[in-house]
């Protein structure tokens, strides 16, 4: 392994869980969450995403400290913050670059999952949080997942990486 090579592999930081949403319907609003259930090949429990294995957006997760950074780019007063239902997205993590996470499989709480791609913003954002909010979301949105082993997340569980194999993917391990 290069040295680049064992510097991605490792990542020592553990994730935390600040905040959990699901939608219920396309458009509808975002329902806060103290726990959910991630259900293999099928997203979380009470969220409208397609489920099925070819589902690549079963979960969304946006990094807690991109928050702050959106609302900066958007001009919003310390006082009116962009909040995480704002960006409809499932899971709002702290404490972990998200994006440390391409090709991996991570545990949160008792569920498994595999990163899948990067979240883009969609160009509903902007007609909801107003101009800008597009370009102020682009490489902040955070990541796409799919479940890989069914399980409880609850407010306040952590995000732990699994470890590279020296083919360089994540091997899997439920227990």
């Amino acid at each position: 392994m290069s040295p680049l090579q064992e510097l991605i592999a490792h990542v020592p930081q553990q994730g935390r869980v600040r905040w959990i949403g699901v939608r219920p319907e396309s458009r509808g609003a975002m329902v806060e969450l103290e726990a959910v259930e991630a259900r293999r090949e099928a997203g979380l429990t009470g969220d409208h995403a397609r489920p099925g294995p070819r589902n690549a957006r079963q979960v969304t997760l946006i990094q807690w400290e991109h928050l702050a950074v959106i609302s900066a780019l958007l001009g919003r007063a310390p006082q009116q913050p962009v909040q995480a239902q704002d960006l409809r997205r499932n899971l709002v993590i702290s404490g972990i670059n998200l994006f440390s996470l391409k090709g991996r499989r991570f545990r949160i709480g008792q569920a498994i999952f595999e990163t899948t791609g990067w979240c883009q913003p969609c160009a509903r954002l902007e007609q909801r949080l107003g101009l800008g909010t597009f370009q102020a979301v682009r490489g902040h949105g955070g990541i796409t997942a799919r479940v890989i082993h069914s399980g409880i997340i609850r407010v306040d569980d952590p995000l732990c990486v699994e470890p590279l194999s020296e083919t360089g993917y994540a091997p899997f391990n439920p227990g």
